[in-house]
């Protein structure tokens, strides 16, 4: 026989091959070779006009009001928080998906209780996102641009305030 059992006889010695591991080489070149084209490719080709609205920082839905040391509102974190609280569990999905056949095959019998487990869990997904809704974190209308608007200019009041404080007590 070709195969050697270990000190046991339980587990077949398998021998290190590397050429076992070129196609997660392959996966890497090939994903890193992706993106240096797709970069090369928009320096080449893309546009390059230069207009006041391309070179404003972009700061994730919300206009760019004042300095970069004032105060954000509590929104722009709340939407953060409510990004990673979703996308974590949106990650226990995924290896719930590959057990489920294994869980639901008639060696352990659990197709009910996993599905109906699961299905509670994205049920309070659904409950906590229609909850976020009725809150209006989403909301990023007209009226929520003019809040921040409003707020930045307080800000701005604000510091300026503490300025001429500072000034007079000089």
């Amino acid at each position: 026989m070709g195969i050697d059992l270990d000190c046991r006889g339980l587990k077949p010695e398998m021998p290190f091959r590397l050429y076992d591991y070129l196609p997660i080489l392959l996966m890497f070149i090939v994903a890193a070779g992706f993106a240096v084209v797709n970069i090369f490719l928009s320096q080449f080709v893309g546009q390059r006009k230069r207009t006041r609205t391309k070179m404003m920082p972009y700061e994730c839905g919300k206009d760019p009001v004042g300095t970069a040391r004032e105060r954000f509102s509590v929104k722009f974190y709340l939407i953060a928080m409510i990004f990673i609280l979703f996308d974590i569990e949106v990650i226990f999905l995924v290896p719930w998906a590959v057990v489920f056949k294994t869980l639901a095959g008639p060696t352990y019998g659990l197709r009910t209780l996993v599905y109906v487990e699961m299905m509670l869990f994205v049920a309070l997904l659904l409950a906590g996102y229609i909850y976020v809704i009725k809150k209006g974190a989403f909301d990023w209308s007209e009226s929520a641009r003019l809040e921040a608007e409003a707020e930045g200019r307080l800000l701005a009041d604000m510091e300026k305030r503490q300025i001429e404080k500072a000034r007079t007590a000089a």
